[in-house]
């Protein structure tokens, strides 16, 4: 995933090398050497994530960290503090001035990436909550509020080191006070009722692999949108890289400074809200206008509006939409021969089978009939294909339950795919999409067609 990220720096060499190591991770670097020309740039571009030097003449890091925060149109903009290694003051003022995460100089690879890669999912997230809640209040919905309160938030520690345990479970109950705390790999069977907002893991830990930890929580159902955190040594930066990799969202070093484990905290729990009010607000409990009674997805009417808006972002951002339309095979006859009930509960074991297989920023809605469409944002063609084919296998494996009958139904579905070329209608755009689905029912069905 690409993000623009703007570099404000008063010393040019600092700028060069911050600028060189982004543009070598295929990042868009835009530079401001004062904190005022910093905003200006920040009006002008689409930025994702701040990287903001402290120690500025005239308006400091501090003044615009609470800048960029106080304006509601960049607020949701994730800002990182770079202080020197000892400044913990700087840090505590950082926090108070609203900045999200903190970078020590000299700044090392792995953090930077670690923490840009991190940030920039979440201003994604934000601006795709942000898009829905327009489209929201264009059909007359109630706005989502975006809260930053973590009392109800729940973080669960897996460590085996007593000394650890006691120092991180003193900072983090100043965050939350629903902490639990798990010491052996045996316990970690016993919290299926305890489903945690954060889950540290320690790189220290001696019964199991933690990495395998992370995956097996990763696996479970009511874990998939838990965030993790690993909680590491210097010589375990090699497992940290490789846990990014596989889905951990952040790291900390231990001894780790109070404010900024926080402030670590913090970071991630906004994400976790932000997801969770996309998930509940926008999927479960908006406006029945908007979304199909029988499936629980959005409708037609709301599918319309929200495509034009996720044209234009992707349009600004210079970032790739595709567009998935989906048939059912042969769903005709499932009415036919086993009624209205029975074709009712394909429908909605479809649905629940591309909700479980999409992300909460991708959009599902019921087009017409038994034909879905489903947008995905932010992700190229070729991702989209390896999707699709997901999505697809899934529904020839599932057996579809009917009510009041024994034996099961088995059902496929053909899929049409595009990728939205800037500057084409929104009728070209579905089009496209719509003849692809009907090339992949011509000719064989149960497959993907792209266009």
């Amino acid at each position: 995933m690409t993000a623009n990220v703007l570099v404000v720096d008063d010393l040019e060499t600092n700028i060069k090398l911050l600028e060189a190591k982004l543009l070598s991770e295929y990042y868009t670097v835009f530079t401001a050497n004062t904190g005022a020309k910093g905003l200006e740039s920040l009006k002008a571009h689409k930025i994702d994530v701040v990287l903001l030097d402290v120690m500025m003449p005239g308006m400091d890091g501090f003044e615009t960290c609470r800048r960029i925060k106080a304006d509601p149109e960049t607020t949701h903009i994730p800002v990182v503090m770079v202080t020197a290694l000892s400044d913990v003051e700087d840090r505590i003022k950082g926090l108070e001035a609203g900045a999200d995460e903190f970078l020590t100089k000299p700044i090392d690879d792995t953090p930077l990436f670690a923490r840009v890669k991190s940030l920039s999912r979440m201003k994604n997230m934000i601006d795709e909550l942000k898009l829905r809640n327009k489209t929201n209040a264009e059909l007359g919905a109630s706005v989502i509020d975006i809260k930053d309160n973590f009392n109800e938030s729940k973080i669960l520690l897996i460590n085996d080191d007593v000394i650890q345990i006691k120092n991180l479970n003193k900072i983090m109950s100043k965050l939350s006070p629903q902490i639990k705390i798990i010491t052996k790999f045996s316990e970690i069977d016993l919290i299926d009722d305890y489903v945690p907002d954060v889950v540290v893991v320690s790189c220290q830990f001696e019964e199991s692999d933690p990495l395998r930890i992370c995956v097996m929580l990763k696996a479970r159902e009511n874990f998939n949108h838990t965030i993790l955190m690993l909680l590491a040594e210097d010589e375990n930066l090699p497992m940290v890289i490789r846990g990014m990799e596989l889905g951990v969202n952040d790291y900390f070093i231990y001894p780790v400074e109070e404010n900024e484990l926080l402030a670590r905290l913090r970071t991630q729990l906004r994400r976790k809200q932000y997801q969770d009010d996309l998930r509940s607000e926008l999927e479960e409990s908006v406006n029945l206008s908007i979304k199909d009674g029988l499936t629980g997805v959005f409708n037609r009417r709301y599918f319309d509006i929200h495509i034009n808006q996720m044209m234009k972002k992707a349009t600004e951002s210079n970032r790739s939409l595709c567009l998935m339309m989906f048939d059912i095979d042969h769903f005709k006859m499932v009415n036919d021969t086993y009624g209205h009930q029975a074709g009712d509960e394909v429908l909605r074991g479809f649905t629940n089978t591309l909700k479980n297989s999409f992300r909460v920023t991708d959009l599902i809605a019921r087009y017409g009939g038994e034909e879905f469409a489903v947008l995905l944002c932010d992700t190229p063609i070729d991702e989209a294909i390896l999707v699709a084919e997901r999505v697809r296998a899934s529904v020839e494996a599932l057996e579809f339950k009917l009510p009041s009958r024994v034996e099961s139904l088995k059902k496929t579905t053909s899929i049409g795919l595009t990728e939205y070329k800037a500057g084409e209608t929104v009728n070209e755009f579905i089009e496209r999409a719509d003849s692809a689905l009907y090339e992949a029912k011509e000719t064989g069905r149960n497959k993907i067609v792209k266009k």
